[in-house]
């Protein structure tokens, strides 16, 4: 809202020094300024109203270290992660962008099927919550909606021939040299450490012949839908310890923010020639109001937690992240990046899979893990929360800077 105030300031009244609005730069760094400050100054107030509320955290005995102590501590957290991520970003976001209409829905549908999810188990007192079912029918249903947008809107638009440039007389003794390139409608993607990167989903549907291309939603939605699922449920899995969840995940946000950032700016993307989004550039504000929000998070859900965010905000927080990286064609890229929240689901994936197999052949369900996710493995081995948490955030920012350096290696 600022933004479109201060465009008004600048263009119409032309006060000086009101166009700095215009610079992306500029917004995000305020929108990460008073995200941290929201999240820290008043996630207090709000852990307090939860504990006046009685939002307590039920804990499951798990044999775990610790454990108990975790009983009564305010769940719901992840309203101080969403709270102080859309203020910022209403304030000074341009909110016609497609891009950060489609984040600001999907921080709510996801937040809504979190807080659904937390308020049954704990005013109802269901600790299985909201059942799968119901969580897969939302999750694909953002899926449809946000697979729908990114094909059919026009203003979802790419550009790959950033390198080529046109000529023209602006005036009579000076030259103008501007951007050429056509931007057009493309489901392609990125495929890391490839030259000549891209890759079309509609090639998926070659064989159907002539046209083929006009059904190529029939292959890119899907996929949509199942990143958003995966990435929404290994959040959720991940958050299993203090600090674990919202470390990790604002490593891989900032990595993110790093390829939105490029990929908006036609000047980049040509230098490293990679693919042009145009008006993507704006989800960098977006971001900077997440990963404020997330390392204020972190004030008071770093060990010994003062309050945990629960589905309200690992879903929430898994849904953007999917979001983010498709919007910016970077889904494939989700392996690394995100190869904590891989990790975590292999490990239920695996554990869950050899119990079944060895209890049919043998009679007996055997594991592979002491217990999963992968987190609780590490516990059972007598390793602190703290340690692994930190251990997690080192492989997590090695993990991001690998993603980065994909942006040169190929």
């Amino acid at each position: 809202m600022l933004y479109y105030l201060f465009e008004y300031f600048d263009k119409t009244l032309d006060v000086p020094g009101t166009g700095v609005f215009q610079y992306i730069t500029f917004r995000s760094a305020l929108a990460f300024m008073l995200s941290l400050l929201l999240s820290t100054i008043y996630g207090k107030r709000i852990i307090n109203f939860l504990r006046r509320q009685q939002v307590g955290e039920t804990v499951r005995e798990l044999g775990l270290a610790g454990q108990n102590e975790k009983a009564g501590t305010p769940t719901m957290g992840g309203l101080i992660i969403i709270f102080a991520t859309l203020l910022p970003v209403l304030l000074f976001a341009r909110l016609h962008n497609i891009y950060i209409v489609l984040l600001i829905v999907t921080t709510l549908w996801m937040g809504t099927i979190g807080f659904v999810d937390d308020y049954i188990k704990i005013f109802k007192k269901d600790k299985q919550g909201l059942k799968g079912i119901f969580k897969v029918i939302g999750q694909v249903g953002l899926g449809i909606i946000v697979g729908a947008v990114l094909y059919f809107n026009p203003a979802v638009t790419v550009r790959t021939d950033t390198g080529r440039t046109d000529v023209f007389r602006a005036a009579a003794n000076s030259t103008v040299i501007v951007p050429a390139g056509v931007e057009e409608k493309s489901t392609a993607t990125t495929i890391p450490f490839v030259k000549n990167n891209e890759f079309d989903y509609a090639e998926v549907l070659s064989f159907m012949g002539d046209g083929y291309e006009k059904w190529a939603w029939l292959v890119f939605i899907p996929v949509v839908i199942f990143i958003i699922t995966a990435v929404s449920n290994g959040a959720n899995l991940t958050d299993g310890i203090d600090g674990l969840a919202a470390g990790t995940s604002a490593i891989s946000v900032l990595a993110l923010g790093i390829f939105t950032f490029v990929s908006g700016n036609i000047i980049f993307s040509n230098y490293l020639n990679i693919m042009y989004i145009p008006n993507s550039g704006e989800m960098t504000v977006f971001i900077s109001a997440f990963v404020g929000a997330l390392i204020g998070f972190l004030w008071y859900n770093s060990f010994p937690a003062s309050v945990f965010m629960g589905d309200t905000g690992s879903l929430t927080i898994g849904g953007i992240i999917a979001v983010l990286a498709i919007a910016v064609r970077k889904e494939i890229l989700i392996v690394l990046f995100c190869g904590i929240f891989l990790a975590e689901s292999a490990s239920v994936i695996i554990q869950v899979s050899y119990f079944k197999y060895t209890k049919k052949r043998f009679g007996e369900g055997r594991r592979i893990f002491l217990m999963s996710p992968l987190h609780h493995h590490y516990q059972k081995k007598g390793y602190h929360e703290s340690k692994i948490v930190t251990r997690f955030w080192i492989v997590a920012v090695m993990l991001a800077i690998l993603s980065i350096v994909t942006l040169k290696l190929r």
